[in-house]
């Protein structure tokens, strides 16, 4: 795990810093004080308490010191949440939707990751949507934490300094399957990340190897976190050998059997609820408006060979 600080990074960790640099003077001020007076007024040197009834220069310092010191932890503060709120023009703009349990991003061109790459030295906005429950983006690197709600359009936006591979976690407890959703945000070279971008061999710090469009598919949307290609059940079945075979599903709380065709996987996706494998949950998100036609047809393809 990479935990440099990039970007808008350094101004949250500054405001983080002034915080704990006031509250630790305070602190010191506060118990040395109390311990000099234990010592100094200790009741083994029978010195007698007078009685004081007020002290307005006292009670003035003590009102308005405190004062100004949180309106100074206020506006510093303030300065990083006020630049984070303002996008720069000519910003690279990504879209990030999630849902259970992975993260997908697409790119102006069209280009679908399942990892959010970008280029060194430059803005990046990237809008959240979600497509089932509230998840929230979170790369610790870059100091960005942003929800991602079902029918609201949130933005967030970063500029990061330093090549590598980051952590990308999602900070909102969305289900069994959380703890998996994790991927990571890539930084290149303007240059490789233009290579990345338009496809071309350049691109050195891409992912492995382009693999079938069916596979690429598989893993970028996200169903890689629920089923597995080895024969071992996750969140729901597993899809090796899955395709000609009878299983036993819930329709309409019935159980009937069904023999998984075209048909069935082309209906698990855009209407996951309708026939559901017995034995696992009904949590799987339709694809409905999500996946195209060509999309569809590759999955098809592509757990069709998984023998």
């Amino acid at each position: 795990m990479r935990w440099a600080v990039t970007g808008l990074g350094h101004g949250t960790d500054n405001a983080f810093l002034v915080i704990a640099g006031v509250c630790l003077i305070l602190f010191l001020l506060i118990i040395g004080l109390m311990s000099y007076f234990v010592f100094r007024y200790r009741r083994s040197k029978g010195v007698e308490p007078e009685d004081i009834h007020g002290n307005a220069l006292l009670e003035t310092a003590w009102t308005i010191l405190p004062v100004l010191i949180v309106l100074y932890m206020f506006y510093y503060g303030w300065l990083g949440y006020d630049a984070r709120r303002k996008v720069p023009e000519g910003a690279l703009t990504i879209k990030a939707n999630g849902q259970m349990w992975a993260w997908s991003f697409e790119y102006e061109n069209g280009k679908p990751s399942d990892r959010l790459v970008v280029p060194e030295g430059r803005p990046v906005k990237v809008t959240l949507n979600s497509r089932d429950l509230i998840h929230s983006l979170y790369v610790p690197a870059f100091r960005v934490k942003q929800d991602a709600v079902p029918g609201l359009e949130r933005t967030v936006w970063f500029t990061a300094d330093e090549t590598g591979e980051y952590d990308l976690f999602c900070t909102e407890y969305c289900g069994t399957g959380h703890s998996q959703m994790i991927s990571k945000a890539i930084v290149m070279k303007e240059s490789e990340f233009t290579a990345w971008l338009a496809g071309t061999a350049e691109a050195k710090a891409a992912p492995a190897p382009a693999a079938p469009a069916g596979a690429e598919l598989f893993k970028s949307k996200g169903c890689a976190v629920c089923h597995t290609v080895d024969g071992k059940p996750l969140v729901g079945p597993t899809l090796k050998g899955i395709f000609g075979k009878k299983v036993r599903v819930s329709t309409a709380g019935k159980e009937r059997e069904v023999t998984i065709d075209e048909d069935y996987i082309r209906r698990s996706e855009l209407e996951p609820a309708t026939d559901v494998v017995v034995g696992f949950p009904p949590i799987m998100p339709p694809q409905k408006g999500v996946l195209k036609e060509e999309e569809i047809k590759a999955l098809i393809e592509y757990i069709k060979g998984l023998k």
